[in-house]
């Protein structure tokens, strides 16, 4: 970046040791159980917004003289490389506000949480081991013509969204799915995360006979129940293996879109005609 903003163009100091003095610092102030330990905190924040701000600044004026020179022979990769130092400015920028929203103790909308992905957002699942992740969320549909074990079937392409939203806010983001590729569902098993009203909203298109929701909703008959609750399991053993083997685990692809051209090979959900990396082009109804 330097040699394209020529020789006279002011660098870029690298402050990252200074800011990673004082990171460090809000670790050890962490562990202390005296009560004077969130001032130390709020200090040691905003000293590296500061120094973000200032990072900025310089990297706002090596863009803009980038930019100047940005003629003639090399002049693409001159202005790609002044995009690009635009956008990590502005999403600098992003942070300095949410320190100065946290050293207001104002609340924090749309938070940003990583430079690299910026549509990633926090995701609490409860697990012991992480009970904070960060990305997206990912709802499967298999689709099988019975619930026998070993019985084959289609993963729809599937629905996602950042941060942690509800099993009933992807659900018509499925059902539209299943509309699209003109399958209609005989009998729909869900986990006890779905609620009934919901789920009967999004398929209205076309119901399903049978809905089975563990806990919430279930078949009076026993053999039914049974049926359709391990069949529900079974999907337990579907995401592992998709997560193990096919790379569902952590996209390759930075940002929303290049998250869903990961997942379901389509750049936007339910908007675009089926690419040919989808499994479902030319499957007709399954009843």
């Amino acid at each position: 970046m330097r040699s394209l903003a020529g020789p006279k163009a002011k660098s870029v100091r690298d402050r990252s040791r200074a800011v990673g003095r004082r990171l460090r610092a809000i670790s050890r102030t962490l562990a202390r159980r005296s009560g004077e330990r969130k001032a130390e905190v709020m200090r040691l924040t905003g000293e590296c917004g500061a120094l973000l701000r200032r990072s900025i600044a310089e990297t706002r004026q090596m863009a803009a003289a980038i930019n100047a020179r940005a003629r003639g022979r090399g002049a693409k990769a001159k202005l790609s490389a002044a995009r690009a130092l635009t956008e990590l400015a502005e999403r600098c920028e992003r942070i300095t506000e949410q320190i100065s929203k946290r050293l207001a103790e104002e609340p924090i909308a749309d938070r940003l949480v990583s430079l690299a992905d910026p549509d990633a957002r926090p995701i609490r699942k409860g697990k012991r081991g992480k009970p904070t992740e960060f990305g997206y969320v990912t709802q499967l549909c298999e689709v099988t013509q019975s619930t026998k074990p070993g019985a084959r079937g289609l993963i729809l392409p599937s629905a996602s969204a950042p941060g942690n939203p509800a099993e009933d806010q992807l659900l018509p983001q499925t059902a539209a799915e299943l509309e699209r590729a003109g399958i209609r569902l005989a009998e729909v098993a869900l986990d006890g995360g779905f609620r009934p009203g919901p789920t009967a909203r999004a398929f209205e298109y076309s119901p399903p006979r049978r809905t089975f929701i563990a806990g919430r909703r279930e078949p009076d008959s026993k053999h039914t129940r049974r049926r359709l609750g391990r069949y529900r399991t079974g999907a337990e053993g579907r995401i592992s293996h998709l997560k193990r083997g096919y790379g569902l685990r952590r996209s390759r692809l930075k940002g929303g879109e290049g998250e869903r051209i990961w997942t379901a090979g389509q750049p936007s959900p339910m908007t675009s005609t089926p690419s040919p990396s989808c499994p479902l082009e030319g499957i007709g109804r399954l009843f």
